[in-house]
């Protein structure tokens, strides 16, 4: 779970950052469908945060239909858990994000030649 942030955001709850953060773990496959999540416990334990705070965070995952408890194993990653999620999050990004985006990009006047621009030299500066 070291690939968890230990930094917390104070403008939103705990949990819901440990929910993205897992989220996003299991788009970008360091966590694999059928694999299982490590327990409840030892989150708390390395990130220093009260279990039920974690309790919540993998419990919204299992509501959205991306983890399964399985009797006396732990909880999973559900097979087809990535691809749901990442379709969750895209739609959360063209819904909420992208028209935020929008508007700023209106409001600072970035031409579509300044913004394909920028994301080709993107590469150029790592």
């Amino acid at each position: 779970m070291s690939a968890i942030e230990h930094a917390w955001n104070e403008n939103q709850p705990i949990y819901r950052q440990l929910r993205e953060r897992l989220t996003d773990m299991i788009i970008d496959g360091a966590i694999v469908e059928g694999e299982a999540m490590p327990s409840v416990r030892a989150i708390s334990l390395e990130l220093k945060i009260n279990p039920i705070t974690v309790s919540r965070a993998v419990q919204e995952l299992e509501e959205m239909g991306a983890l399964e408890k399985r009797r006396g194993l732990g909880m999973f990653v559900r097979s087809g858990a990535r691809l749901a999620l990442m379709q969750r999050e895209r739609d959360k990004f063209l819904h909420e994000d992208w028209p935020l985006l929008q508007q700023r990009i209106a409001r600072l006047e970035i031409s579509l030649a300044q913004l394909l621009d920028s994301y080709t030299n993107q590469g150029d500066r790592s």
